[in-house]
């Protein structure tokens, strides 16, 4: 069955350059299409209009790609293959992506909408450092020799688990394949991974460059489908050692059963937030309000641990209020490859009617709209940049993650009050505290209950220092050395030098 391709001419101030590149599913090296034969049309957020179409995998290529990938790992990767030669190969992967860091960001902004800027500024960059980083770990993943007495060695070796299975989504397609790629491949595994049905041409473009990079074939596999198929197919196979998956908390819980009806494989999870973000009165407002608006309004609001819950002290509300509508107002919507655009469309129309699904719910159960609340423009899956005001704690807008430009204010009165109201949420992915106190700063980051905590800051990411979550945020770290631990079994030896029974 032959595979169908994907070919654009990019014409426009960012970015100019035809690009051509296959979009079956991609097994042992190679493209092709999937079993049924079936194809995904991908869209453009800005049009609403399809502008590729790849193949469509189901549960019988995830098995095809599960068996290539336990056989490559058996004779061409995992142990066969020296931890500096994992190293190098990650290496020349970074090299080519930078390389081609022009194409892969206008790819990112075509289909997800995120502009050209902040896909070469923000995605790119920090794939490139990701897979850098990943690749000098690659030779220094090792155990202990522990101290148990004379007759005995003891020593723990750290083993990749085998083939693991990799679900990516839609709001940060090339920077998460990276955050997913990086440690599974330094430490030997071999991957199958299923990126979002909205968002696959990055994915399918990496695979070219995984291949150019010389990594052997079936190493790592990369099937187009939809959740309920190709993903679900992922999470239950008994051949899959590991499942790692970035999205929504609903869908965390749809893998977790999965795992735990199938063979109990090994599951992180990078799922969903409603982040507090806490401006106190002696706050920089200035700097206050510039981080909020890039905490709530960055990649549209698209972000697992957007700052979509602005906690501000009563001394500093109203002005914090008047100045961060002003930043709000100043944000233009436009299109990505306009190079002062700052936020381009939502990335589908699902996501878009389930954005005005909970405006619409604000405004119902009696919140203030502050601004914006509605569609900009007549295409494409635009949204105003959204404040409510006068909010309630059992409103849908204050307790559920929008994933979407749409923040609420909130007034508190001293440390305690806010406290409680930071730490009362199912979620516990990031927060963020501003004020000119240090030891504030620092004592409220011990007492909030998330995995990342911002001081005077937003957004802020590096590939060596972990992100997660606490509670119904995730299970496990991603980044720094802690995501080695997700893609490792540890192994106990003892050798016996003496003892004699």
């Amino acid at each position: 069955m032959s595979t169908t391709t994907f070919s654009y001419e990019f014409n426009n101030e960012c970015f100019k350059g035809k690009v051509s590149f296959p979009t079956g599913i991609f097994i042992d090296g190679k493209f092709s299409a999937g079993s049924d034969n079936t194809t995904i049309p991908v869209l453009n957020p800005s049009s609403g209009k399809v502008i590729a179409s790849v193949a469509e995998g189901t549960a019988k290529d995830v098995d095809r790609a599960v068996q290539v990938a336990r056989r490559a790992f058996e004779t061409l990767w995992g142990f066969k293959v020296s931890a500096p030669e994992r190293g190098k190969l990650l290496n020349k992967l970074a090299d080519l992506v930078e390389k081609h860091s022009d194409e892969l960001a206008a790819l990112e902004a075509l289909d997800n909408g995120k502009t050209f800027g902040w896909a070469k500024a923000a995605d790119l960059d920090m794939s490139i450092s990701t897979i850098r980083y990943y690749a000098g770990w690659a030779d220094k993943i090792h155990g202990q020799v522990l101290e148990t007495n004379e007759d005995k060695l003891s020593y723990t070796r750290h083993e990749p688990f085998g083939v693991v299975g990799q679900i990516i989504p839609w709001n940060f397609p090339l920077l998460m394949m990276a955050w997913k790629l990086g440690p599974a491949l330094a430490t030997g595994n071999c991957i199958v991974l299923k990126p979002s049905e909205f968002t696959p041409l990055t994915a399918l473009r990496m695979c070219s460059l995984i291949n150019e990079a010389g990594f052997p074939p079936g190493v790592v596999n990369v099937i187009t489908g939809y959740g309920n198929t190709a993903g679900q197919a992922i999470s239950g196979h008994m051949g899959i050692d590991k499942v790692a998956f970035t999205g929504s908390t609903l869908v965390g819980r749809k893998i977790m059963e999965a795992s735990a009806k199938s063979n109990l494989k090994n599951v992180t999870l990078e799922l969903g937030g409603k982040s507090p973000n806490i401006v106190f009165n002696d706050a920089d407002l200035e700097q206050a309000v510039n981080w909020s608006s890039h905490g709530i309004y960055w990649n549209h609001g698209q972000c697992c641990c957007a700052g979509s819950r602005i906690f501000v002290q009563s001394g500093v509300y109203d002005e914090f209020l008047r100045l961060f509508t002003a930043k709000s107002q100043s944000i233009k919507l436009g299109d990505p490859f306009v190079s002062d655009s700052y936020q381009g469309p939502q990335v589908s129309e699902v996501q878009f009617n389930r954005i005005m699904d909970y405006i619409n719910s604000g405004k119902e159960q009696g919140a203030t709209v502050h601004l914006g609340g509605e569609q900009h423009g007549k295409d494409g899956y635009w949204i105003q940049p959204t404040i409510f005001t006068d909010t309630r704690p059992d409103m849908r807008i204050v307790k559920e993650e929008i994933f979407g430009p749409v923040a609420v204010l909130i007034k508190f009165e001293d440390e305690e009050d806010v406290i409680r109201q930071a730490n009362d949420t199912m979620y516990g992915l990031a927060a963020a505290v501003f004020t000119k106190d240090v030891t504030r700063g620092i004592q409220l980051a011990h007492r909030l209950h998330a995995g990342t905590l911002w001081v005077n800051c937003y957004n802020v990411l590096f590939p060596n220092v972990p992100f997660g979550g606490y509670k119904q945020s995730g299970i496990g770290r991603e980044l720094g050395e802690y995501a080695l631990n997700n893609y490792t079994n540890v192994k106990a030896v003892h050798v016996n030098l003496g003892q004699v029974l």
